[in-house]
């Protein structure tokens, strides 16, 4: 079968990884997902902790221009100053802090973006059949419910579109994303 008339029947796919230690070992102690954004973290152990991973421009006012765009910067390189949110390479530290211990977490859940960068590199190298502009972002969902991760993958437009080829390069994209990570998954 071919990969347009795939994307024809495209359906959402859900991955449930199969070794966890091995995926929280890449998800919070490498880089492996240092090309996402994250915009939302929950964590529940003791406590339920959300991180907001928007940039609260109001931060960095009465820099100089700079200034300003330097502090915007990650350390890796990822982000700037356009973008609405914060490399997961720099808040990465602080959910591995609020996760690790004796105890594994109750629950927690990521939402995640791939860099825009990105997102606009593997569109246009798919071809897919919307412009890369069309595309919001490409989102990347973490679920762990005490037991169990689970990722989803979704796509966010800036106006309606009736393709689906954008979240079928997305889940694919992903997949071998997973794979070529050596990150253990079945889909659901």
């Amino acid at each position: 079968m071919s990969a347009a008339a795939d994307r024809e029947r495209h359906d959402m796919t859900a991955l449930q990884i199969t070794s966890m230690k091995l995926f929280m070992s890449r998800l919070l102690a490498s880089d492996t997902f240092d090309c996402f954004l994250l915009e939302e973290a929950v964590i529940g152990t003791a406590s339920t902790f959300t991180i907001d991973g928007r940039i609260n421009r109001e931060f960095f006012a009465g820099q100089a221009p700079e200034e300003d765009e330097t502090a915007m910067s990650s350390r890796s390189g990822q982000q700037s100053p356009s973008q609405e949110f914060r490399p997961w390479s720099e808040l990465r530290g602080l959910c591995y802090d609020l996760i690790k211990g004796k105890r594994p977490p109750l629950f927690f859940r990521f939402t995640m973006h791939l860099t825009p960068e990105k997102a606009a590199a593997l569109l246009t190298r798919e071809n897919c059949d919307v412009d890369p502009s069309q595309v919001k972002a490409l989102v990347l969902n973490i679920r762990y419910d005490g037991s169990k991760a689970v990722l989803t993958t979704g796509t966010s437009f800036h106006t309606f579109v009736l393709s689906k080829e954008p979240d079928a390069i997305w889940d694919s994209a992903l997949t071998k994303y997973l794979a070529g990570k050596d990150i253990p998954f079945e889909k659901l």
